[in-house]
């Protein structure tokens, strides 16, 4: 069944905040950025997701959904290129990670998105901040509707070269390259291989 697809505000941040909360519970960049090892995982990674929802929202950035029967099944964050920091150089949300993630997770969060953004090339390209489908509804083509809707909004864009992801995930790679993304390197965060993909803008 197709889902509605649906551009998201503040009004959809708690729905938005428990899916991706379990999207990246089991990432391997995640649980390396925020210590699975050591207790406390679960509230360090639920608080750093509801930081950066707020923070989106908040800042009226743009952000793509899929609702099934009015239930939100999938979401993805987008960061447009003119301010693909705007969240984690804000002192706001600095704030919030300090007081519910600790200090050792938000440097290492703030190192890995500068990292991230360092290692693509120069150009206007739109960033996935956080994407996910809702565990109970993967595996049933919901990323791929959610990816190609992310697609054609990015490509309404004129100044916008495409769309940039990244994932630690092994099981992610094929996946994207069959979704039409050409990887454009790897960077090590910590003991985790990030593999920074691209999907380019096509436009008529």
């Amino acid at each position: 069944m197709s889902a509605a697809v649906r551009i998201l505000d503040s009004a959809h941040a708690r729905e938005a905040r428990s899916l991706l909360y379990q999207a990246y519970l089991y990432e391997p960049t995640f649980a390396y950025l925020f210590e699975s090892a050591r207790p406390g995982y679960e509230r360090r990674l639920r608080a750093t997701v509801r930081a950066l929802v707020s923070q989106h929202f908040a800042q009226q950035q743009p952000a793509i959904g899929l609702l099934l029967e009015d239930r939100l099944i999938a979401v993805a964050l987008i960061a447009p290129p003119q301010r693909r920091l705007a969240i984690t150089e804000s002192w706001l949300w600095r704030l919030r990670m300090l007081l519910y993630a600790g200090l050792g997770s938000t440097r290492r969060y703030i190192d890995y998105q500068r990292t991230l953004l360092a290692s693509l090339p120069p150009g206007p390209f739109h960033v996935l901040p956080l994407i996910g489908v809702h565990p109970q509804y993967q595996g049933q083509q919901y990323g791929e509707q959610l990816l190609q809707a992310v697609h054609e909004w990015c490509v309404e864009d004129k100044q916008s070269q495409g769309l940039v992801i990244d994932t630690g995930n092994p099981h992610y790679l094929d996946y994207f390259r069959e979704q039409g993304y050409e990887e454009l390197g790897q960077i090590a965060i910590g003991p985790v291989l990030e593999h920074v993909f691209f999907h380019a803008a096509t436009r008529e």
